[in-house]
């Protein structure tokens, strides 16, 4: 029982870093969990792309600078992930960073979730000028 009051709690939390409705989320994972699992595995829908972009304007945005020019955390521009392997930049979303403030994504995003928002992040599609 303990363990299912912590999922919850975590899951209020991450609700609420999202600016989503907690309601909502829970919503479209009973009605649409196996069909989005699936539809997710091939590519991502342009509507989820979008959520994944504000997210990281907001979200990441809080620690990396609202531009991803830095702040608490790096710089998030190209340049800056220059030396920096995609795979690492995905790793590094869905892990977090030991010894940083930098939390895992794992509980709110998918593999492919955080390996698109790495390669915009290393193309600089979320943040044009």
């Amino acid at each position: 029982m303990s363990s299912v009051k912590i999922t919850i709690s975590c899951l209020v939390v991450a609700a609420h870093l999202l600016t989503i409705n907690f309601a909502t989320a829970i919503a479209e994972v009973t009605v649409n969990g196996v069909a989005n699992v699936v539809a997710n595995e091939k590519e991502l829908s342009q509507a989820r792309k979008n959520q994944l972009t504000h997210i990281v304007k907001q979200d990441c945005g809080s620690c990396h600078g609202m531009t991803l020019k830095g702040g608490l955390g790096p710089a998030l521009l190209p340049e800056n992930l220059a030396g920096k392997s995609v795979l690492f930049l995905q790793h590094s979303i869905l892990y977090g960073r030991t010894g940083t403030a930098m939390p895992p994504w794992q509980s709110l995003l998918t593999e492919q979730e955080a390996l698109w928002i790495s390669q915009q992040l290393k193309a600089g599609e979320i943040v044009k000028p």
